[in-house]
């Protein structure tokens, strides 16, 4: 039985990778692609409180004869590793008798290098055994975890109604329920530690010892580093992910939808090491016995670079929609429990000019808008606020003045019919003023004209 018969040898030994690393094993990873020393994964396990080594030959062909086993033995026999030894050989086909029987010889008579055999069958018991799934002939990554999409404390309308807080003329607690979508984000979690010291005649010229982490979006477009505050937000709530329960959560929403993981999980670790390698290259000064100043690169080898874990996991996308009024207003965001990084913040974002850094913004009862200073005004029956948007507006005694509706401009016009000289003349204040200040003026320059001052 052959599986996964589209892939190249090298793509075989990834998928492998992946699978020992979700069997449990420890610091799993291929030897050099270069010449076949009879070994391509190398790794760990601990038995009784004592590490052992395991080396695994990785065979992408319909059989495997009993010379392949024989070339495992003698290299897992001359692995430089302090301490037990065993070797397996893995195919996505089937072993011949012999190769069963020499395995079968070494169990036996108690070599201390013994053999296992992975044949086609076992390998699909085995995905099965770690939740992978055997998708398009590459091992994708099935995670059934995620950060918390909404504060439990609280409710999943909490983040909208916080995001309302600053927007003034509406309580939070009066905005209505919101739509909720959801979506499920695949991203990848990887810890890596990174150990380069850089040296030259004169000694160390640059080092590193630091530990990251990095967040990778982990969607079908990917793989990239998610943006920083994101980057924060899965870094700090790893650790209280909970089960991604559909039938529990999906009631809370209005949609729902989980992405799926775009590579396996060797893939990710590979473009990890190559972005750290290049985020830690760095070009330094350093002064020779000559008294001559010289510049070198310091970039670290990949194998400077320890990838500790890699932990993929779901980060909720929610997309709130409100309506108020002739208004609709978007609110996206990922959550982490209270935590979240907003995305698209349509709340925030005047309903006239679009501008949306130019706050306070303000609720227009009238029409349901929010807007920004420009393009709100005080209504001149009620005092309330109106926007430029829906105001009727008429001018009296040369200023602007500002209507929810027809109804009540026609009430002030009667008021301002009725309004004595100086009550009209106040509808304009600045005017007034200017007014006021050219009369004075003109009396001060008549008293100096004929000096009286």
């Amino acid at each position: 039985m052959t599986l996964l018969d589209d892939l190249s040898g090298f793509e075989f030994e990834d998928v492998m990778e992946d699978v020992f690393r979700n069997l449990g094993y420890e610091n799993v990873r291929q030897a050099a692609r270069t010449a076949d020393e009879g070994r391509d994964i190398l790794m760990e396990e601990h038995v009784d409180g004592e590490a052992r080594a395991v080396v695994v030959e990785c065979k992408h062909t319909d059989t495997v004869g009993r010379p392949v086993v024989q070339k495992l033995h003698s290299a897992v026999a001359t692995y430089d590793y302090d301490g037990p030894k065993r070797g397996i050989v893995a195919t996505t086909g089937r072993f011949t008798g012999p190769a069963e029987e020499y395995v079968a010889e070494l169990a036996a008579s108690g070599d201390p290098y013994p053999i296992d055999l992975l044949d086609g069958t076992d390998l699909r018991s085995l995905a099965d055994e770690v939740g992978l799934d055997l998708y398009n002939g590459r091992i994708e990554i099935l995670c059934e975890e995620t950060l918390r999409p909404y504060d439990s404390a609280r409710g999943p309308e909490a983040a909208v109604e916080d995001a309302f807080r600053d927007i003034e003329n509406i309580e939070p607690s009066a905005v209505p329920d919101p739509e909720l979508w959801v979506r499920f984000h695949p991203v990848v979690s990887v810890t890596a530690s990174v150990d380069a010291t850089f040296e030259t005649s004169v000694g160390i010229v640059h080092q590193i010892r630091e530990r990251d982490q990095i967040v990778v979006d982990a969607s079908r477009d990917g793989p990239e580093r998610v943006p920083r505050p994101l980057g924060r937000l899965v870094g700090s709530n790893l650790d209280h992910r909970i089960e991604l329960d559909e039938q529990r959560l999906s009631p809370t929403f209005d949609e729902f939808d989980v992405g799926r993981f775009g590579r396996t999980e060797t893939e990710y670790k590979e473009w990890s090491l190559d972005r750290l390698q290049r985020e830690h290259t760095t070009t330094v000064q350093y002064t020779g016995d000559n008294n001559v100043t010289y510049t070198k690169t310091c970039e670290p080898n990949q194998s400077d670079i320890s990838v500790e874990s890699i932990t993929p996991v779901y980060v909720p996308r929610i997309r709130a929609n409100v309506d108020l009024g002739a208004y609709s207003y978007h609110y996206g965001y990922y959550a982490a429990g209270p935590s979240r990084f907003t995305v698209d913040d349509g709340i925030h974002r005047c309903q006239q000019c679009g501008e949306s850094d130019e706050g306070p913004f303000t609720y227009c009862e009238n029409c349901g808008s929010i807007d920004c200073p420009d393009h709100i005004q005080t209504e001149r029956v009620t005092g309330e606020p109106v926007c430029t948007g829906c105001a009727v507006t008429e001018r009296f005694f040369y200023s602007e003045k500002y209507f929810f509706d027809e109804s009540n401009l026609a009430q002030f016009r009667a008021e301002y019919e009725a309004m004595p000289p100086h009550r009209k003349a106040a509808e304009n204040k600045p005017l007034l003023g200017a007014v006021a200040v050219t009369v004075l003026v003109t009396i001060l320059f008549a008293l100096v004209s004929q000096g009286v001052v």
